[in-house]
Parts: C-alpha cells; sequence; structure tokens
C-alpha cells in the first residue's frame, strides 16, 4: 500500500508539542467535515503514525480518544472504522451516561467530603495525600485515571457515610471512564489536579464548609467541560 493510499495521507503533519491533542483534533475535524466519512476505515496504528509524523503512542492516544467520544470503534481483527461525525447529545462513560453522572455526583460527593472534613482520621488524611501527590507526579495517563478514582472513594470511605462509601464504589468504572475522556479530550489533568489539593487542604483543615465548596467547584468544571466537549461539534 502506498502512502498515498491511506485516507489521513492528506492531513499535515503535526507538531510534536501536544502531539496527541493534536491528532486527535486533526482525526475529530476531518471526520466532522467528511473528508473521513462514516464507514471509513482507519489505516493501522503505524500508517497513521507516518501519516501524521508522529510515534504510534501517540497515535494510540488520540484513537483512545476519537472511541471515547463515539466517533469510531474498532472491531478485533478487522481494524478501526469511523462511526459517527460527531458525539451523542450524552456521552456514554461506562455503565452511565455523562448527564446521570453530573446529576447525581453532587448530592453524593459534595456532603461526603463536607462529612470527611469532620470525621477523617489521621491516617486517612495522610492516604488522601499520598493520592494527591502521586497524581500530581504521574505522567502516565491511565494510571492517573485510577488515582483520580482512588481519591474519591477514599474521601467518600473518609466521610464515616457507608451509604456514600458504596455509591462510589458502585460507579467507580463510571468516574475512571469520565476522567479519562476528559483527560485524553479536554487536557484537564492539570487543572483537576489543583482542584484535588483544594479539596485535600480543607479537608486537612478540617473545614467543612471549605470542603464541600472545592468538591462543588471540582464537580462543577467536570460538568461544564463534558458540556464542552459535545457542544464543540455542534458548532
Amino acid at each position: 500500500m502506498n502512502l498515498s493510499d491511506s485516507p489521513t495521507a492528506g492531513l499535515p503533519p503535526i507538531e510534536r508539542s501536544s502531539a496527541a491533542e493534536a491528532v486527535f483534533r486533526s482525526l475529530r475535524q476531518a471526520i466532522g467535515d467528511g473528508t473521513l466519512p462514516v464507514g471509513t476505515k482507519l489505516a493501522a496504528e503505524a500508517r497513521l503514525a507516518a501519516d501524521f509524523g508522529v510515534s504510534r503512542s501517540v497515535v494510540r492516544e488520540a484513537l483512545r480518544s476519537c472511541a471515547a467520544l463515539g466517533l469510531t470503534r474498532t472491531e478485533t481483527g478487522r481494524g478501526t472504522f469511523v462511526v459517527a461525525t460527531r458525539p451523542p447529545q450524552d456521552l456514554v462513560l461506562g455503565a452511565y451516561s455523562a448527564r446521570d453522572l453530573n446529576q447525581a455526583r453532587p448530592h453524593i460527593e459534595i456532603p461526603a467530603a463536607e462529612f470527611a472534613a469532620g470525621h477523617r482520621t489521621d491516617d486517612e488524611l495522610a492516604g488522601l495525600r499520598r493520592l494527591v501527590d502521586a497524581m500530581d507526579a504521574e505522567d502516565d495517563g491511565e494510571a492517573w485515571v485510577e488515582l483520580d478514582a482512588s481519591f474519591h472513594a477514599a474521601i467518600a470511605d473518609a466521610s464515616g457515610n457507608a451509604v456514600f462509601a458504596k455509591i462510589v464504589a458502585d460507579i467507580r468504572d463510571a468516574l475512571t471512564h469520565q476522567s479519562e475522556t476528559l483527560n485524553l479530550v479536554a487536557g484537564r489533568r492539570r487543572t483537576s489536579n489543583a482542584e484535588h489539593r483544594h479539596i485535600l487542604e480543607a479537608i486537612a483543615a478540617r473545614d467543612p464548609r471549605a470542603a464541600a465548596a472545592a468538591m462543588k467547584a471540582h464537580l462543577g468544571a467536570v460538568r461544564r467541560t463534558v458540556t464542552t466537549i459535545v457542544e464543540e461539534t455542534e458548532k
């Protein structure tokens, strides 16, 4: 197969800074404007890497972003295909929709953070601090989202309320999917790190009101980012 036979061969090479995000945006635009119509089979990772002038790991991350938004689907033994020109109105994140998560989480995690500030033990605080420090230092996206889910679960545990702890444990997989999607598509990891530290500081200070406010601000930012991701393709 000639390089020119690849459907992405005509797209411009990518600058290496923010390479995965740039490849994702290029693919997303090409899918949205019909350059890569629904039904198109994308080239293999190696060919895409050559088309864009980046590494295969960069292409792999960009393709995960496309799949997270429902734009592409990978079929074992067949390849990756374009299946939609834009994300659905309500993203599906694991077993739950983004809408359902965004409606439910404030009623669970804001009071959980508030109670954690009043009930946490020194050991629980140390565990939360280790998680936040680990997220700050973590470069691997998949490892980071697991730490993120662990942080939210640890706050629910520290609340002293078994119902909050059980609910957060039950939705943990969906939280991981949401976190990965927002990081891949919107680059929210650094901002989330700062928001997490604000929550931690309020819990450390035993300030329930500040902890509730910090969690509310974090969840509000998540909700706005999800909305932006969908609305970007409707312009």
